[in-house]
């Protein structure tokens, strides 16, 4: 069977889709990406089809600025969606020809059951963090800022229904006049309609357990998590080996201020530690050529993870739950929407701590919350952590796709 997986994101949201595929494939179907066009050329590298989708985002989202990054103007939203939506049918319209199944993952899954519905095929929408499921118990994720307080249940809900209408401003009217082309009636709720009401939940029991009231089932497969990959490169171990673990210092595909780089080496510095600066996106280098600071290009986390003693990072989910597999404590620099979510669960659970936010982030501050974590107790809790969480979130992902599309034969 022929399987198409749609998602619309960085690499946090690229690689568990991926992971999902290669599993796919590893027992006999075929599988189809759409994705961003950054990563056409990896995705390939595995053996996978790849449709690339919508904007480079890297040029769109990544890169340094002086200051803090700001997000783009309302109306360029706006703009955005509307060409989000247009180009999602148009990629994914050809992209589903033969496909018996759509499975959707992330945020902006705007055409993909439309585009199911009309070919008559199931479809299966995907979350990686149970804060983007409705409920009464948590207030919605926001794209540039957090919701901090503590709700009443009504309030939660309140502000849920504002999520659902900010949705609908934004790709109701461009959904449903894409609907009515391939002959669909129109839709109420952009939202509900996309999620359905049984979603699927990519993310660990222990980790994100699932709190909602308000679809009707959420299926929990576990987090699909990519193998180790290649080896590290030979510098990087020798690196590795010539002294104390590391801190890894990393914001993934995050935009950063031109000055963040130099902030967490300084605050690793405080403590007398030696650091790992990924570069990502933000293309962030070490400002000095010091001995005890390694500049990281695209590595594997889960080979490299078990070596430092610390990862602080944006709080992707991804990054999250692989570092928890490795039994390291973690410190959460939440930039925007479900990564606050992912802090508070590391420092609920013992493993690590959250904040300071991006745009509050010095030096002392990181220092002082590194200082917190790296202690016995928080290691000792971290390593408790990794032993219960579940790498086979792919597997049993696979699993009931096939069960799926054995029902359909």
């Amino acid at each position: 069977m022929k399987i198409l997986l749609s998602s619309i994101g960085s690499r946090g949201d690229v690689q568990p889709i991926l992971a999902l595929a290669c599993q796919l494939q590893h027992l006999g179907h075929q599988t189809r990406l759409c994705v961003p066009p950054n990563f056409k050329k990896w995705v390939e590298s595995f053996g996978v089809e790849c449709v690339p989708i919508g904007p480079d985002l890297q040029k769109l989202t990544g890169g340094s600025v002086s200051g803090i990054p700001k997000l783009p103007s309302a109306e360029q939203l706006h703009q955005m969606a509307v060409q989000t939506v247009k180009n999602q049918f148009e990629v994914i319209g050809q992209a589903v020809q033969g496909c018996h199944m759509i499975v959707a993952a992330g945020a902006l899954q705007i055409a993909a059951r439309s585009l199911a519905e009309a070919n008559h095929i199931p479809y299966i929408f995907a979350a990686y963090c149970p804060a983007v499921i409705p409920s009464s118990h948590y207030p919605p994720p926001k794209t540039g800022g957090f919701y901090q307080e503590n709700y009443s249940p009504e309030e939660n809900l309140r502000l849920w229904q504002d999520n659902a209408k900010d949705f609908d401003q934004q790709f109701l009217a461009t959904l449903n006049e894409a609907r009515l082309s391939y002959g669909l009636e129109a839709v109420a709720s952009v939202r509900d309609y996309m999620m359905t009401r049984h979603p699927w939940l990519a993310a660990d029991k222990t980790l994100a357990p699932v709190i909602t009231d308000y679809v009707e089932r959420v299926e929990q497969t576990g987090a699909w998590l990519m193998p180790p990959g290649p080896a590290l490169p030979a510098e990087l171990d020798r690196f590795l080996s010539a002294g104390d673990a590391p801190v890894y210092l990393g914001f993934g595909s995050m935009r950063a201020s031109d000055q963040t780089g130099k902030i967490l080496i300084e605050a690793v510095h405080k403590l007398g530690r030696r650091a790992l600066l990924s570069q990502g996106w933000a293309n962030m280098i070490p400002p000095d050529q010091a001995s005890d600071v390694f500049s990281v290009g695209d590595v594997s986390h889960a080979l490299l993870f078990p070596h430092v003693a610390a990862v602080v990072h944006h709080g992707g989910a991804g990054t999250t739950t692989t570092a928890a597999l490795a039994g390291v404590p973690q410190v959460i620099i939440p930039h925007n929407y479900d990564q606050l979510y992912w802090g508070q669960r590391i420092d609920a659970l013992g493993a690590g701590c959250y904040g300071p936010f991006s745009h509050e982030l010095t030096s002392d501050a990181l220092a002082n919350r590194l200082e917190q974590i790296l202690s016995p107790q928080v290691s000792s809790d971290a390593m408790a952590l990794s032993r219960k969480i579940d790498p086979h979130g792919a597997d049993h992902a696979t699993e009931q796709i096939t069960c799926h599309l054995m029902e359909m034969k």
